[in-house]
């Protein structure tokens, strides 16, 4: 894959900006008309994943817009029906969910690692797709993105995450293991694609060489998908201030205050 220029931080964060004043229309709109939304991220380990969905969410309101990133499932919940631990975590009316990997587990990293048995693997494959359609049957709009990134660029960003002690927690001995099974995630990917890329709910490729334009270019696309508008705010007014009736506030010594860190910096 060619390298592809990187979109000039001039160009990309006005934007960003203007997209996501277009993200919070969005949230009211999903509020007040009780829509139910539910954005699927998928990709390569290291693809930008995270970091689109915290420009997705930076100015939303969090009882509105929730991230679910579930861990490894439970004894109890290896038991249950496989999308059963999903389905909780669905949005109610007025919400939106992005799910930062989902019910996809089983058809990369189950299926690669061999945490699924074979049987299970192909359950999965024939129930998903049916499992969407209800979904989007009920009235729930599932989006779902693919983000996509050449072995390449995943490897210089896990060695920069390697140099950075303020990322270093982003790579897991599992993350270590995708490098050297880089074409069974390929053969994964493309047969999942195969069962799951349905008309009700296909699956949306995001170039991502370039974290800025896979950011902008998914935020600007999801939004052109929904039939949203803006929505007349509420009128506020801020109140005045009553007048006061005697309140004394207590001597400040009968409290514990923070140290004051900042005045050792100037």
């Amino acid at each position: 894959m060619s390298k592809v220029k990187r979109l000039p931080r001039n160009v990309y964060e006005p934007e960003l900006a203007r997209l996501q004043a277009e993200l919070v229309k969005l949230q009211e709109w999903v509020r007040k008309e009780g829509a139910r939304v539910v954005v699927v991220f998928e990709g390569r380990d290291a693809a930008g994943k995270g970091s689109t969905i915290k420009r997705v969410t930076e100015y939303l309101n969090p009882r509105v817009a929730r991230i679910a990133a579930l861990p490894v499932p439970s004894d109890r919940e290896r038991t249950q029906w496989y999308f059963q631990r999903y389905v909780e975590h669905l949005p109610a009316a007025g919400e939106i969910v992005l799910f930062d990997r989902s019910w996809y587990n089983r058809a990369g990293v189950e299926r690669v690692m061999g945490f699924c048995t074979q049987q299970e693997y192909t359950r999965f494959l024939h129930q998903c797709p049916i499992f969407e359609r209800l979904l989007v049957e009920d009235g729930i709009l599932l989006r779902k993105y693919w983000f996509s990134v050449s072995d390449e660029e995943q490897e210089r960003r896990f060695r920069s995450r390697l140099d950075d002690p303020m990322r270093r927690w982003k790579l897991s001995p599992m993350d270590l293991e995708s490098i050297t099974r880089w074409e069974d995630y390929s053969r994964a990917k493309d047969e999942m694609f195969v069962h799951t890329d349905i008309p009700e709910a296909p699956w949306y490729v995001v170039e991502s060489e370039d974290k800025r334009r896979a950011r902008i270019n998914m935020i600007a696309h999801l939004l052109s998908t929904i039939p949203y508008h803006a929505v007349k705010p509420q009128p506020l007014e801020l109140p005045d201030r009553p007048p006061a009736k005697g309140y004394e506030r207590p001597p400040r010594d009968m409290q514990t205050y923070v140290p004051d860190h900042s005045a050792a910096l100037e």
